[in-house]
């Protein structure tokens, strides 16, 4: 299979010029409350994210949807929450990336704390792999993949997106 990547790139440019507002109108959300991912072993997932990641546990309720289930969150800062769910009982099976499903969460650090995290990430024997020198890349315990990403939030890579 051949890739047209001058078509890709005009498709790309024609978008921008056609989508991406000079004087973009304020949006509609407030922000993201939070994103909710799985999690096999609730204590496991506590102390990977709040023991090595830093990312302070908030509160554990009970699932609205499924009783017995746990619904738990953690700060990620400006407003932000990271949440998890278990499903006692129900089979999940291994975590899979497929298309269509999410591929990874993006979280904003100071590049101070990106260095001390990348530390405790290699200390702890995680597999990550460093790309461009501002993004660490990893699994949590279940198989999520996150990104820790030493550029300010509304930058990628020295570029403005917002």
């Amino acid at each position: 299979m051949t890739i047209d990547y001058a078509a890709i790139e005009a498709r790309r440019a024609e978008m921008r010029q056609r989508y991406v507002l000079a004087h973009r109108p304020s949006s509609s959300a407030r922000g993201l409350h939070h994103m909710a991912l799985l999690s096999s072993d609730v204590e496991r997932t506590i102390k990977f994210y709040q023991e090595l990641l830093e990312f302070p546990l908030t509160e554990i309720i009970e699932n609205r949807d499924y009783k017995g289930s746990n619904h738990f969150f953690f700060d990620i800062g400006n407003g932000n929450l990271l949440a998890f769910f278990d499903f006692p009982g129900l089979d999940l099976g291994p975590y899979q990336e497929v298309l269509g499903g999410l591929h990874h969460v993006a979280i904003s650090v100071d590049p101070a704390t990106w260095e001390r995290l990348r530390g405790k990430l290699e200390m702890a024997g995680v597999p990550h792999q460093i790309e461009s020198g501002a993004s660490i890349y990893f699994k949590d315990p279940d198989g999520a993949r996150l990104e820790l990403l030493a550029d300010h939030l509304g930058e990628m890579y020295g570029s403005r997106v917002l």
